[in-house]
C-alpha cells in the first residue's frame, strides 16, 4: 500500500486537529497498514502514540452493541420488530407520553416544539427495536442523564463498586422512561443516544443481566486471537490499564472539573458507570478493524445470520439524505464522511471523540480511523475540521491500494 499522501494528510493535521491518531487497514482480509503518529501528552511531547494505544471509540460503540442485540436475534432470543417494552416493561409505564423540542447536547438547553408536533403524545409502546437500531424512534437525540444519575463519578484511578454503578444506572434508567418523544416512530431518522442506551438495557435483560459481559462474548471474544482483549470498558477502573497507554480526550472544568483521561468523554456514559449501549468502549485500531473485517467476511462468527447480516449493512430507511442500516450508518451520496473512493454500498459508523470504522465490501476494504480530536475542545475550530480530516484519509487508503 503506498501511504506517502496518507502520511502527508495525517501530519498536516497533527497537533491542530488532534495531538494523537491511529490507523488500521485491513485489505481482502490482510491487515496491510498500521500507522501511529503524535503524543499522549502533547504539550510535554512525551509518551508516545502506538498502536496499542487505546481510542475513547464514543459511538463507535454502537456498532458492538448493535452486533451483540443482532446474535441475540439470530438465537432466537429476541425478534427485530418487537416491541421495547417485551423486554423492558417500564418503558411503557409512563404512556401516553407528550412530544417537546428536546435538548441540545452542546449547549444543553431545552429546544421548542416543532409548531406542527404541539399537542401530539407517543404511545411507548409503539417503539420497536428496529426503530432503536435505525434511530427512528422518534426518542429524544439527548439528554442530561447524567444529572439525574447524580454527582460526578470520582476519577478512574478510583474505584466504584458495583452496587454504586448499578444505583447509576436504575436512576437514569428510570429518567429515560419518562423523557417525552421529539416525534412519533415515523420512519424519519433522528439520530439517538437515548434508543441505544435503551438497546444497551434490553441486551443486558436478554443476556443474564450485564451489557459488557454480553459483549465481550458475544462480540470482543469471537474476533479471533487476543485482539478482543485490546478493546475494554472502564480501562483504568475495570481494565488496570495506565493512562500512557490511553489517548485523553476533552477537559472538562465544570462536571468533572478535569480532563477526560481513562475515563469515557461521553457525559452520559460516564456518569451512569461507563458501561452503555451508546458509548464507553476503548480500543485500539486493529480491535475496531478486527470487528469490520469480521463483518466483512463472516458475520455469522457473531451468531448472525446471512438474512439478518444482509438487513444490517445494506439500505433499511433514509431521510433528507441519512442512510442507515440497522446499527450501522450507511455512505451518503453527497459530502459522505466515508469520502468519495468506497462504493455506495460502504457502511460503518462515527465516534464524537474523533473515531471512525468504515467498510467497503466492493473493495474488500476496512479502514478504522482513531484520533481524540475533542482534546481542544468539542467547540474549538481544530474540531470542526474533523470531518474534513475523516474524508481526506479515507481517500488516500482508497488511492494508496
Amino acid at each position: 500500500m503506498n501511504t506517502a499522501r496518507l502520511d502527508t494528510i495525517i501530519n498536516s493535521y497533527l497537533g491542530k486537529t488532534f495531538p494523537a491518531c491511529t490507523i488500521c487497514v485491513d485489505h481482502r482480509g490482510i491487515v496491510v497498514y498500521e500507522g501511529a503518529w503524535g503524543w499522549i501528552d502533547p504539550d510535554a511531547r512525551t509518551m508516545p502514540v502506538t498502536s496499542e494505544t487505546l481510542f475513547d471509540l464514543a459511538s463507535v460503540t454502537k456498532l458492538f452493541t448493535a452486533t451483540t442485540f443482532l446474535s441475540l436475534v439470530g438465537e432466537g432470543k429476541v425478534r427485530i420488530d418487537d416491541p421495547l417494552v417485551s423486554v423492558v416493561p417500564q418503558f411503557g409505564a409512563v404512556a401516553p407520553r407528550p412530544i417537546e423540542g428536546g435538548q441540545d447536547p452542546h449547549s444543553k438547553q431545552r429546544l421548542p416544539t416543532p409548531p406542527d408536533l404541539e399537542g401530539l403524545t407517543v404511545d411507548p409502546a409503539r417503539v420497536t427495536f428496529r426503530h432503536l437500531l435505525t434511530h427512528t424512534s422518534g426518542l429524544p437525540p439527548w439528554r442530561d442523564v447524567y444529572n439525574a444519575a447524580g454527582d460526578a463519578p470520582l476519577p478512574p484511578d478510583q474505584p466504584m463498586t458495583p452496587e454504586a454503578r448499578a444505583w447509576r444506572w436504575r436512576r437514569g434508567l428510570a429518567a429515560i422512561n419518562t423523557y417525552p418523544f421529539v416525534a412519533p416512530p415515523d420512519g424519519v431518522v433522528r439520530y439517538s443516544d437515548i434508543g441505544l442506551m435503551l438497546l444497551g438495557e434490553a441486551i443486558a435483560r436478554l443476556d443474564g443481566g450485564d451489557l459488557e459481559a454480553a459483549i465481550r462474548r458475544r462480540v470482543l471474544n469471537r474476533l479471533g486471537g487476543d485482539i478482543g482483549h485490546h478493546a475494554l470498558f472502564n480501562p483504568i477502573r475495570d481494565g488496570g490499564r495506565a493512562r500512557a497507554q490511553i489517548a485523553p480526550t476533552e477537559d472538562d472544568p465544570t462536571w468533572r472539573k478535569r480532563r477526560a483521561w481513562g475515563e469515557v468523554h461521553d457525559e452520559n456514559c460516564c456518569g451512569l458507570g461507563g458501561v452503555t449501549g451508546h458509548a464507553g468502549l476503548f480500543g485500539t485500531a486493529r480491535a475496531v478493524a478486527a470487528l469490520g473485517s469480521q463483518w466483512l467476511r463472516d458475520p455469522s462468527a457473531f451468531g448472525i445470520p446471512p438474512e439478518i447480516a444482509q438487513e444490517a449493512t445494506t439500505l433499511q430507511v433514509e431521510s433528507d439524505g441519512t442512510r442507515r442500516g440497522l446499527g450501522f450508518a450507511l455512505r451518503a451520496a453527497t459530502d459522505s464522511m466515508a469520502g468519495e473512493k468506497m462504493s455506495m454500498r460502504a457502511y460503518g459508523h462515527s465516534g464524537f471523540t474523533g473515531t471512525t470504522l468504515w467498510i467497503d465490501p466492493d473493495a474488500q476494504v476496512v479502514i478504522a480511523l482513531l484520533t481524540n480530536s475533542v482534546y481542544y475542545g468539542r467547540h474549538s475550530a481544530a474540531y470542526d475540521s474533523t470531518h474534513d480530516f475523516r474524508r481526506a484519509v479515507h481517500d488516500a487508503v482508497m488511492e494508496g491500494l
